[in-house]
């Protein structure tokens, strides 16, 4: 159980990650959100990590019990794909932090954050975040979470639901710090969280790979 919790809690970090950088720049883009807000838009990225790992494990553990053999490629596939997603992440938030070094507008970089904001869809001259682009922003910012499946296929049902519940809450906890955070200092920690979700989730796919 222990184990269960701790790697669904680094699951969470890793994974959110990406909804933690657009976080940032919903509370850039919009410095006047309301708590209610905050909590909404939390929630929604959390509903969707909730239930990305939860479809991923019911497509692989369907296919694992119709075709025996596929268990022997399990964890190569959790590890493949997690080394790709957590290497995209690292090297995304390298090359953003890099272009932040060398930005000529170092001691003033509102351009910069306002291009960053409108990477992720989001226009900051606009303000408000409407319905329609947070669920957008949900599916994007979860659909890795998807190969989870691959990672939790050997769990039973409950097993599945409680794991997938602690990343979503991670997901929440994290979103809403970011909310806040952006509000206050915009997306100049987007990259820096990239970084340190992409070794986790590399991290997680070696781990379960040599166990």
């Amino acid at each position: 159980m222990f184990l269960l919790v701790f790697n669904s809690v680094m699951l969470g970090v890793g994974l959110a990650m990406d909804a933690f950088s657009v976080s940032l720049a919903n509370g850039f883009a919009d410095h006047k959100m309301s708590r209610t807000r905050r909590v909404q838009i939390a929630f929604c990225y959390a509903a969707f990590q909730f239930m990305m790992p939860v479809i991923g494990w019911f497509l692989v553990h369907n296919v694992a019990t119709f075709f025996k053999g596929f268990q022997v490629f399990i964890p190569w596939i959790a590890l493949i794909l997690l080394a790709f997603i957590g290497g995209k992440m690292l090297i995304e938030g390298i090359l953003d932090r890099r272009a932040e070094k060398n930005c000529p507008n170092e001691r003033n970089c509102s351009k910069c954050t306002i291009e960053k904001c409108r990477k992720y869809g989001i226009d900051p001259e606009a303000g408000s975040i409407s319905n329609r682009l947070l669920i957008m922003q949900g599916i994007a910012t979860s659909i890795d979470a998807l190969s989870v499946g691959f990672t939790i296929s050997g769990y039973n049902t409950l097993q599945t639901l409680l794991s997938s519940f602690i990343i979503g809450g991670v997901t929440y906890a994290i979103c809403y710090i970011g909310l806040k955070l952006g509000i206050v200092f915009g997306t100049k920690l987007a990259s820096g969280a990239k970084i340190i979700g992409g070794l986790i989730l590399i991290g997680i796919g070696l781990e379960i790979f040599f166990s």
